[in-house]
């Protein structure tokens, strides 16, 4: 019964990973119009009479609530305009211009609100600067609070009714415009000191070596000549019936694409690509094989590529217990979640050797099952290590990117 029990939570798991990706694979598309778009550049393509309108994938969130642009080219007017826009914008007109939107325009410094007239509201931007747009959340009376910032210094805010989801949108409008977009960008912060702080999501991570944290993107910073020259992020809390399941999207493949998603003990090594050692197992994007406490992989399932989700996941046994008893006496998340313990390997050298974890081959099993693209790819039953699994991510080869939610199904 309870492996019929298990089978019919599977489905269901799997079913709701699909719905989620099959809404996101309708709405989350970039679009664009009278423009060139060569990874994060974008270029004007039109006659001047014609405007030229980009609208990102997704909509800011609380979890990614600011985007900038850097300009590389006026061009002839410099008639570039950052904002926000409702998903049924038009892309034939710029953004600000239609009701619902907002933007702040850089060839005359104003402010643009769902109007074809704009007020004044900063300096003009040239070629260099950087502006970026982004919304607080902190507001209850039925309004978003947007504001916009140019080199790293906020210009102004504009309260607009909560309505509709609002998407990152950059306007052109004459021949030579250029700039580089950059959705990954964060904001800085005022602390209760007045002193101003990246929200890096740094605290997610309990250890982190050769890698790089800005928001939810990890980027490899290795040296990717060998094989010792792993880059591994381990999230601080494992993975636990509330929380049993997590996501990586591919943003840069890099130079081989060595990128593995998968559990690791807490005291993993950090050097070893995670599934490479005891204690570990993880599905590697550049060959598609399933790596379990081995540096030789089994056939598991395709490879991934640039723009691929890879998800990987617990199934629980409805009476798995981790406050106490046998089913989890070491798992302590409190002590887990202290930021003072993070362990940054890329910026402080620790040379001590972690203390093995040993594998306790009578232990409590669970299955762990990895999805790509929302479909689950396969399941493998393993034993669950004291301390629990923590999600770990590897990198191995220059430029390679991922962007992490470490709760995708949760809310």
């Amino acid at each position: 019964m309870d492996d019929i029990n298990l089978h019919y939570r599977f489905l269901n798991w799997r079913r709701r990973i699909r719905e989620i990706r099959e809404v996101r694979a309708v709405r989350y598309r970039d679009r664009w119009r009278n423009m060139l778009r060569d990874g994060e550049i974008l270029r004007y393509q039109g006659d001047s009479d014609e405007v030229g309108c980009f609208v990102a994938a997704r909509p800011l969130s609380k979890k990614r609530r600011y985007f900038e642009v850097t300009v590389n080219d006026t061009g002839v007017r410099g008639m570039i305009a950052v904002g926000l826009v409702p998903p049924s914008h038009k892309l034939e007109h710029q953004p600000g211009w239609l009701p619902h939107s907002v933007a702040f325009h850089a060839d005359d410094g104003k402010l643009y609100n769902g109007s074809t007239v704009g007020q004044q509201f900063g300096a003009k931007c040239c070629r260099g600067d950087r502006i970026g747009c982004g919304i607080s959340f902190d507001s209850d009376d039925g309004q978003i609070t947007v504001f916009f910032t140019k080199n790293g210094e906020e210009i102004g805010r504009v309260d607009i009714p909560a309505s509709d989801d609002l998407y990152p949108a950059v306007g052109m409008h004459s021949l030579g415009e250029e700039v580089v977009l950059d959705l990954n960008a964060e904001w800085r912060v005022e602390d209760d000191d007045g002193q101003m702080i990246v929200d890096s999501h740094e605290e997610d991570w309990s250890r982190l070596h050769d890698v790089k944290v800005t928001g939810t993107l990890l980027e490899y910073t290795g040296k990717g000549k060998s094989i010792v020259d792993v880059g591994l992020a381990q999230a601080r809390r494992p993975l636990n019936p509330r929380f049993h399941y997590f996501e990586l999207e591919i943003t840069d493949a890099g130079e081989k694409c060595y990128i593995a998603l998968g559990l690791a003990r807490r005291d993993y090594p950090k050097d070893k690509h995670p599934g490479w050692n005891k204690g570990s197992i993880a599905y590697h994007a550049d060959d598609g094989k399933l790596f379990h406490g081995s540096g030789v992989g089994d056939p598991f399932g395709p490879r991934c590529f640039e723009g691929d989700i890879m998800g990987c996941g617990i199934m629980f046994p409805r009476d798995f217990n981790i406050d106490g008893g046998d089913d989890g006496d070491d798992w302590d998340l409190d002590v887990a979640s202290r930021p003072s313990e993070v362990q940054n390997n890329l910026y402080a050298n620790n040379d001590e050797e972690e203390e093995e974890e040993g594998e306790d081959v009578d232990g409590r099993k669970v299955m762990v099952f990895f999805t790509r693209n929302g479909k689950v790819v396969g399941k493998r039953e393993v034993i669950l290590p004291p301390s629990g699994f923590y999600p770990t991510i590897g990198m191995m080869s220059t430029g390679e990117k991922v962007r992490v939610e470490l709760h995708p199904l949760s809310g």
